[in-house]
C-alpha cells in the first residue's frame, strides 16, 4: 500500500468542510430574494434553475448513457402542454400535475427510445432531432386541443395553504432551486447505483458492456425513461409559471442550448451541468448593454471556453469522481 503524498494529502478536505461549503452555498442562494429586492435579477435566476433542470435532465441521456439527443426540447413540450390541459380540461391542480407531467414525459422518453435505441451516434441525433420537430408540429396542428400557434392561456400556478404564487419571482425562484438540489441529487446516487455504472459502460463502449451481461436496451430505455421525466418536471413549472404557452418556446434551437448547457459545465458532471446552465442564461444578459455585439461576444466567449477547457468548467473533476466510483485509482 503506497503513501499518500504531501500534494495529496492538501488536497483533500474533511467531509465535515465539504458539507458545510455546500450547506453555505445553498443557503446564500436560499436567501438571494430576501437581499436582492430587484425583481429582474430573480426572474433571470429562476429561468436559469428552469433550464439547469432541464440540462440535469438531458445530463442523464447524454452524459451517463452517451446517447446523443438534439430534439430534447419535445419532452419540455409534453410535460409542459400535459399540465396545461390537464389543469384547463379537468382542474388539475399544479402539485398533482408536477408528477402527472413527469409520468407523461418520462412515457414518452421510453416510447422515443424504442426506435432508437438500435442506432448510433449521428443516426441517433437525427431520430432525436425528428421526434423534437414532429412534437412540435403536432401542437401547432392540434388546434382544437392546444390552441395552435396561440397555444394555451390561463394555466394556473401553484398554490401553498391558499396563497397563489401570482405572478411573483421569488415563490417560483425558491420552488425551481428546490427541485434542481434534488435533481443533483438524485443524479449523484444514480451515478453511483448499479444503473449508472450500467449507463457509464454503455457510453464507454456499448459491445464491452453487452459482453459483461448488461441488457444494453433496457438500460438506455431507462436513461431515457428517467431523463424525459425530468424534462417534464421542467415543462410543468414553465407552464405554471408563465401561465401561457405556444409552440415557439419548444423550438430547436432550446434543445441545443440546453445541449450546450449539459457540454460547457462538463459531461457527466452534475454540478457542472447546473454552473453550465446558469453561466448560459446570465451571460447574454450581462452583455445586454453591448446591443447588437451582445451574440456576438456571447458566442465568442463558448468559443474561448471550449478551446481552453474542451472537458467543460467542471469537467476534470468528474473523471477522478467516476474512477473512484469504478474502484480504480484516480490520478
Amino acid at each position: 500500500m503506497t503513501r499518500p503524498t504531501p500534494r495529496e494529502l492538501l488536497g483533500r478536505t474533511h467531509p465535515l468542510q465539504g458539507l458545510l461549503g455546500r450547506s453555505l452555498g445553498i443557503g446564500l442562494l436560499v436567501a438571494l430574494p430576501l437581499v436582492d429586492g430587484n425583481a429582474y435579477h430573480i426572474d433571470v435566476l429562476t429561468v436559469a434553475w428552469l433550464y439547469a433542470l432541464l440540462a440535469l435532465g438531458l445530463n442523464i441521456i447524454v452524459g451517463f448513457a452517451g446517447l446523443l439527443n438534439l430534439g430534447y426540447a419535445a419532452f419540455f413540450a409534453i410535460g409542459a402542454y400535459s399540465y396545461a390541459l390537464a389543469n384547463l380540461q379537468w382542474g388539475m391542480t399544479f402539485w398533482v400535475g408536477l408528477p402527472f407531467s413527469a409520468l407523461v414525459a418520462g412515457c414518452a422518453g421510453v416510447i422515443l427510445g424504442l426506435p432508437a435505441i438500435r442506432v448510433r451516434g449521428d443516426y441517433l441525433a437525427i431520430v432525436t432531432l425528428g421526434f423534437g420537430e414532429i412534437v412540435r408540429i403536432v401542437v401547432t396542428n392540434l388546434e382544437p386541443w392546444t390552441g395552435g400557434p396561440n397555444g394555451l392561456l390561463g394555466i394556473a400556478g401553484p398554490v401553498i395553504g391558499g396563497l397563489d404564487f401570482g405572478v411573483t419571482s421569488a415563490p417560483y425562484y425558491w420552488l425551481a432551486f428546490a427541485l434542481v438540489v434534488l435533481g443533483v441529487w438524485m443524479s449523484q446516487r444514480l451515478m453511483r447505483s448499479r444503473m449508472g455504472r450500467a449507463w457509464m459502460a454503455i457510453r464507454e463502449d456499448e459491445l464491452a458492456a453487452q459482453c459483461v451481461g448488461i441488457d444494453t436496451v433496457r438500460v438506455k430505455l431507462i436513461a431515457h425513461g428517467c431523463g424525459a421525466a425530468i424534462g417534464g418536471l421542467a415543462g410543468c413549472l414553465f407552464a405554471a409559471k408563465q401561465g401561457t404557452i405556444t409552440p415557439d418556446s419548444f423550438d430547436f434551437i432550446l434543445s441545443v442550448m440546453v445541449l450546450a448547457m449539459v457540454v460547457l459545465g462538463g459531461l457527466g458532471n452534475p454540478v457542472g451541468v447546473v454552473v453550465g446552465a446558469v453561466a448560459l442564461t446570465v451571460l447574454p444578459e450581462l452583455l445586454r448593454e453591448f446591443a447588437v455585439y451582445r451574440m456576438l461576444l456571447f458566442g465568442l466567449t463558448l468559443i474561448l471556453i471550449m478551446r481552453f477547457r474542451p472537458q467543460g468548467l467542471l469537467g476534470a473533476r468528474q473523471i477522478g469522481r467516476e474512477l473512484k466510483v469504478r474502484g480504480a485509482p484516480a490520478r
